[in-house]
């Protein structure tokens, strides 16, 4: 996506929180400290809600018999439908791949500040090292640093935000998107076949579809119930697959029933949560749902993060089969190149930025 001109954003001084960790281990500066309607309950104990969030085993539905398959199908769809995230087990990507991708992730973090600064992030972009979704000076910030890519297609990529170091970053992050690609279209066949569509549905309409990463270090931090890692919001994507670093505490908090549950990671599984895009194709049948990151004040924690999306070039809207009398349009067609523009250019908050795609009404509230 094209950045905003950069001389029309101040975002500020924006402090590295893993240097503030180093230099003022105890000190949160003002900027961090959320509004106390914001700041998080820090829970210890796992709720109910986490215990029982949909965990499929991808191998049933790739490889079990008819029986499976159906019982599986029910399964994603009920996961979908009601939780809108769920982890995948026996997902096919290499175990050797995720704790590749780990290291070098983790190892890029810990280069010294200037090596990473070579990448930096332009206000008004999400690419490169840094903070996204910034746009003014007095926006509060995230407790956390990160490192975004654009993979596909191709016209995406900004080789000279791709780190020379650590040593053979580049070919690990090439390797570990095309498995994590094909984990994605074949979701979104699964997905489909549980919505009685086509298996090929999604993949008809999206055409060359966009894939993005971004690796997000969540430093430990003395006042966690001071800040939040990563503000609410909702994913602008189809579907989005994160991985949560091994060791890593629990960080990821979901809204389910006005509640923000913590995401208890399952050993070598990958979360899976429902996008925007999804919600619109959908008519609001499946939707996305808010989630937020939360710090620990012992230790750190690092998620790989891939978005999987349409082409910049689609028209999405609802499609027919999720329109009737009961179930009148909730979304307008729009360019998912257009969406997307909005999306990067406007500060993470809630569900907010669907507002572009939803048709208000007057019974709307």
């Amino acid at each position: 996506m094209a950045p905003v001109p950069i001389s029309l954003i101040n975002v500020g001084h924006i402090d590295d929180v893993q240097e503030l960790r180093k230099t003022k281990p105890k000190t949160i500066p003002q900027r961090f400290v959320r509004h106390m309607t914001e700041r998080p309950t820090l829970v210890t104990s796992v709720s109910q809600h986490n215990s029982d969030m949909p965990v499929i085993d991808f191998s049933k539905l790739s490889k079990g018999n008819k029986e499976e398959v159906l019982t599986e199908l029910f399964n994603l769809a009920t996961a979908c439908e009601e939780w809108g995230f769920f982890q995948v087990i026996n997902h096919e990507v290499d175990l050797n791949l995720l704790e590749s991708i780990e290291k070098i992730s983790k190892d890029f973090f810990m280069l010294p500040l200037e090596e990473k600064q070579k990448y930096q992030m332009v206000p008004g972009t999400v690419q490169g090292y840094g903070q996204a979704f910034v746009f003014s000076e007095d926006q509060k910030l995230d407790w956390c640093n990160m490192f975004a890519l654009g993979i596909e297609p191709n016209y995406m990529r900004s080789p000279n935000l791709w780190p020379k170091r650590p040593e053979k970053f580049s070919e690990t992050v090439e390797v570990y998107s095309r498995e994590v690609r094909k984990l994605c279209k074949n979701l979104l066949k699964y997905i489909g076949l549980g919505l009685e569509l086509e298996g090929d549905a999604f993949e008809k309409i999206f055409g060359g579809a966009v894939q993005a990463m971004r690796m997000n270090y969540y430093p430990p931090c003395s006042r966690p119930d001071l800040v939040l890692g990563l503000s609410p919001h909702s994913d602008g994507s189809a579907l989005t697959v994160l991985q949560q670093a091994k060791g890593s505490p629990v960080g990821l908090q979901i809204l389910k029933d006005s509640k923000w549950v913590p995401v208890q990671p399952i050993p070598n599984a990958l979360v899976i949560n429902i996008g925007d895009t999804i919600e619109v194709l959908t008519n609001g049948k499946y939707k996305s749902v808010e989630h937020r990151a939360v710090a620990n004040k012992e230790k750190d924690r690092l998620s790989i993060v891939t978005f999987y999306a349409p082409s910049y070039e689609v028209e999405l809207g609802p499609m027919q089969e999720f329109i009737d009398e009961n179930h009148p349009c909730k979304y307008r067609r729009y360019n998912h190149g257009e969406y997307s523009k909005h999306y990067v250019t406007n500060k993470l908050q809630g569900k907010k930025t669907l507002d572009f795609a939803r048709i208000q009404t007057k019974n709307t509230k």
